[in-house]
């Protein structure tokens, strides 16, 4: 891939000195570059897939996908002293998130009964379990004693039983339980402290731990199988360790309990001794188990995005049962294509539309089912994003570094020509990577500067949609559809497959729409070209008028939702812009926050080229635009205004505050930051090829993030290599940088299949399309 990012650069650089001595041939050095290629980090990649699948079955068969045993066994602490449990993502619930989880278990029937029996452990947990439940803070009593806290709305009991010893009481308490119908819905028991301290370190003490411990597990069997769930904590590790109670004891009598309960049907809870190997104060330990056990109860009733411990697999539909149905004959056919291909020595003849089309839909069907198993299935681990300026700023710095170290010369001098936006859009999107990654968007201040970042983008857009409409003649319904297809062909498929809505990939929607808008403004009679210009200076005006409708057309929707409602809440398009639950306010507050900024591109757009018509503006060489003293008072104008504007990203309160204002006034910082990437001649005619590299592709890399990088819907992040945090970041990164780099590639072979030259091919293609569509829009209730 090194090849791409630096260009089709020629071999001609002097042999080393250690060459020579070394004896090695020039023919090897750059036949040894040549292999590193696009195609031959794919076939790394594909190799890097089939490894972490054989690694993860071997886990699954080894250990089970049960990832409630994950939870309640593993885990450590990563960012500000969070809990991250092993292989999955735990959400964190508040009171309301609790309450509401209670409420609709009580709705179906259940019957909410919470026991913690055990030593004063135990009873720290009740205590911590109690205080999330009500909100206030409970004071331990000196002495525990039993407790008992109903809510008869909730239809919710929590119980303590005081019970330091594994003894009769205990015994008794479990036959107890083993005889109710229901039985508790969870047991949370533990003991052993007492144990240790009056055992005096002998052998009987332990023999008679083990064996009361024994005595118990019949109970707990049979309660586990009338639905009840039994959990058995065991004992943490003291940080001051006494004369009797020492880690040492401590972690005899939990390999005890564990040798005793390792065939029985009780889940033996161990990630809370992990949690308590920390220098975090009691209550907040006490805390993270709560917030473990809810995790462990609640998940799989209520579906949160980012709570996947605990939590089954999203069951499939019959759409996807289609889709890749049909993607599995073109897989079928595709290989057996191939085959015969290379048996019949073909390979070098030029390939035929048919088999570019069908191996083009078998590559895709390939990849869409690994996007699957990354994220619709509980296949690959995920764990949860957790924020720190270091995890943020050391990516940052070192992606920066990287793309100055392939600084080149361009050869174009024009602002903003086609290596520099490629530049921009590359290293605009590896921020926005990051930030997603990282789960900096908690930080207002990184959020309000990655939005002049997405707003950049858009207006970038607009100003290559304009500068393109002004300069081709071919503006017709085959270059729109064409447009539309390329941003479009991932998205489709994956809403498809992934069984996501067009809305969950908001960015297309989007860019999509504002492309749309823009070009029927533009195309709309009478057609403002270059051309007709210079024929004709009063179509000046006409395109002064259409950008001002432009603009108006926008006003008035955001000044009325009830007209904003009307428009974009219309069956059959209204699927296009409602979330799954039927919601339109996620599209309205997208559109709003960047609704002018592809309408400022155009602007800026026409302005230039006035400036570039009338000698204003001279960027035919490699000077610089203006004169010195021209150059110095634009500079100084400019980092006032970027600094004005950063300051008020840094300064504003609140989001609602911060997005009030940024689409009024995002144009400052963007327009700056062009004006000083290409006010001078040496900045403007060199660039990045690293940033350029990426810039070519960030449509699907935006979107191909959300399942084979990220997972859970944008929640947590892909785990391929457990246990190696940096190293699974990176192997992940390849294998999707690839990937979007196949879909690119997928998406030019297929575009002359989909939108052919010829109009009425296109309309042909159109009217199928929309007959695949109408069936899914009736089951999906759009008309």
């Amino acid at each position: 891939m090194a090849a791409d990012l630096v260009g089709d650069m020629e071999l001609t650089e002097p042999l080393l000195w250690n060459d020579y001595n070394s004896g090695r041939k020039p023919e090897k050095h750059a036949e040894l570059i040549k292999k590193i290629n696009a195609k031959n980090a794919k076939f790394i990649a594909f190799g890097l897939i089939l490894g972490f699948i054989l690694y993860h079955g071997l886990i699954h068969l080894r250990y089970g996908n049960n990832s409630c045993k994950w939870l309640l066994s593993d885990g450590r602490y990563k960012g500000d002293m969070e809990w991250q449990p092993y292989g999955c993502m735990m959400h964190k619930y508040s009171q309301t998130d609790t309450r509401r989880c209670m409420r609709y278990l009580a709705f179906w029937g259940r019957y909410n009964q919470f026991v913690f029996i055990g030593d004063s452990r135990v009873y720290q947990m009740y205590l911590a379990f109690l205080d999330h439940l009500t909100g206030h803070t409970s004071r331990p009593q000196p002495v525990p004693s039993n407790h008992n806290f109903n809510d008869t709305q909730l239809k919710l009991t929590v119980t303590y039983v005081h019970s330091p010893f594994v003894s009769d009481t205990m015994v008794q308490m479990f036959h107890v339980w083993q005889k109710a119908k229901p039985p508790p819905s969870v047991i949370v028991a533990g003991a052993a402290a007492w144990s240790i301290r009056y055992g005096n370190d002998s052998t009987k003490a332990v023999e008679e731990y083990t064996y009361n411990l024994t005595r118990l597990v019949d109970s707990m069997d049979k309660i586990v199988d009338n639905k009840g769930q039994v959990l058995w904590a065991l004992q943490e590790p003291v940080s001051d360790e006494k004369a009797v109670e020492t880690n040492t004891r401590i972690d005899l009598y939990n390999r005890a309990a564990m040798e005793v309960l390792e065939h029985s049907k009780v889940e033996v809870w161990s990630s809370c001794r992990l949690v308590a190997q920390t220098k975090q104060p009691g209550q907040a330990i006490y805390l993270h188990d709560t917030q473990i056990l809810l995790n462990s109860y609640c998940n799989d009733h209520m579906n949160y995005n980012d709570g996947t411990c605990c939590s089954s697999a999203e069951p499939y539909t019959s759409l996807q049962v289609v889709t890749f149905s049909v993607l599995a004959v073109c897989f079928i056919l595709g290989c057996g294509m191939a085959v015969k291909r290379k048996l019949q020595g073909l390979r070098a003849d030029p390939p035929t539309a048919g088999y570019i089309l069908t191996t083009s839909l078998a590559k895709l069907g390939l990849i869409m089912a690994y996007f699957y198993l990354c994220d619709r299935t509980n296949f690959f681990m995920k764990e949860n994003k957790y924020y720190s300026p270091v995890s943020f700023w050391l990516p940052i710095g070192y992606v920066f570094a990287l793309g100055l170290f392939f600084t080149e010369d361009s050869r174009y001098t024009k602002v903003l020509h086609r290596d520099q936006t490629e530049e921009w859009k590359g290293w605009m999107q590896l921020v926005i990577l990051i930030y997603n990654m990282t789960g900096a968007t908690s930080n207002l201040q990184i959020y309000n500067h990655v939005r002049m970042l997405i707003s950049a983008y858009l207006f970038l857009n607009g100003y290559g949609h304009f500068y393109y409409l002004w300069h081709r003649s071919d503006a017709g319904i085959v270059r729109f559809f064409q447009v539309l297809f390329r941003l479009n062909m991932t998205t489709v498929i994956l809403c498809l497959c992934m069984n996501r809505p067009y809305q969950f990939y908001y960015y297309v929607p989007v860019v999509s729409f504002w492309f749309s808008l823009l070009y029927l403004v533009l195309v709309a009679p009478p057609r403002v070209t270059a051309a007709s210009c210079e024929h004709n200076p009063l179509h000046y005006l006409y395109l002064v008028l259409k950008l001002v409708g432009l603009f108006s057309f926008i006003i008035m929707l955001y000044m009325s939702e009830v007209f904003f409602d009307k428009v974009f809440v219309t069956r059959p398009w209204k699927a296009l812009f409602v979330t799954t639950d039927d919601d339109i306010h996620e599209w309205w507050f997208r559109w709003k926050l960047d609704r002018y900024s592809t309408s400022y591109g155009a602007v800026f757009a026409m302005m230039l080229l006035f400036a570039q018509n009338s000698s204003l503006v001279d960027d035919n060489n490699h000077s610089n635009l203006f004169t010195s003293r021209i150059a110095l008072c634009s500079v100084f104008i400019a980092f006032v205004g970027l600094g004005c504007s950063s300051t008020f990203a840094l300064l504003c309160q609140t989001k609602a505050e911060c997005n009030e204002v940024h689409s009024y006034t995002v144009f400052i910082p963007v327009t700056m930051c062009f004006f000083l990437r290409n006010v001078s001649g040496i900045l403007r005619t060199r660039y990045s090829s690293f940033f350029a590299w990426f810039g070519r592709y960030p449509l699907e890399l935006f979107v191909t993030q959300y399942h084979v990088w990220l997972a859970a819907d944008n929640h947590g992040v892909l785990v391929l290599l457990p246990g190696y945090p940096v190293l699974n970041v990176l192997i992940s990164c390849f294998i999707m940088v690839c990937v979007t780099h196949e879909l690119h590639d997928l998406t030019r072979a297929l575009l002359p299949f989909a939108v052919p030259n010829d109009w009425r091919l296109v309309l042909r293609n159109i009217g199928l399309f929309l007959m695949v569509l109408i069936p899914i829009g009736i089951h999906d209730g759009m008309f």
